[in-house]
């Protein structure tokens, strides 16, 4: 059996579970910190529920656009996400998201599982492009929750 690549990241996140998933559901968090670079998301709509679909457009840094999109297939606010993952260009490459947010004293460890992807240098570009965006993801959350205060 040959099993397809998948990649887990694992963060702590200083902030309530609900905070950490309202910044992957509603569109205008959303776009304040997705893609893996300082470039900016042109546009973000997400309607997360079974059956709901996101669509996320993006520039990085080097001037390319990037459009990607997915639906949703768990829901269970502030605690699970599931959904399909496809880039506009690729959509015979498409790929399954699962994140999980547990609370724990600190705020929230966020576990990320990306799988099935269409070969190794598929993973390996989404690791590093997660990567940086998360770094964006926990500066939008430090951000949110200095505004609160």
């Amino acid at each position: 059996m040959n099993e397809k690549p998948s990649l887990t990241i694992i963060r702590r996140i200083k902030a309530p579970p609900a905070k950490v998933y309202a910044a992957w559901t509603r569109p205008e968090l959303m776009a304040r910190w997705w893609g893996p670079d300082a470039g900016p998301v042109l546009s973000a709509e997400a309607d997360a529920r079974v059956g709901g679909r996101f669509r996320v457009v993006f520039q990085t840094l080097d001037g390319e656009t990037h459009d990607c999109r997915g639906e949703y297939q768990e829901v269970e606010a502030d605690r699970k996400l599931v959904f399909t993952w496809e880039w506009v260009t690729l959509p015979e490459r498409r790929s399954l998201v699962t994140i999980r947010f547990r609370p724990i004293e600190e705020g929230t460890e966020l576990h990320f599982t990306h799988a099935q992807f269409f070969d190794e240098a598929a993973r390996d570009g989404h690791q590093t492009g997660w990567t940086g965006a998360f770094e964006k993801l926990d500066a939008l959350i430090a951000e949110l929750e200095n505004e609160a205060r």
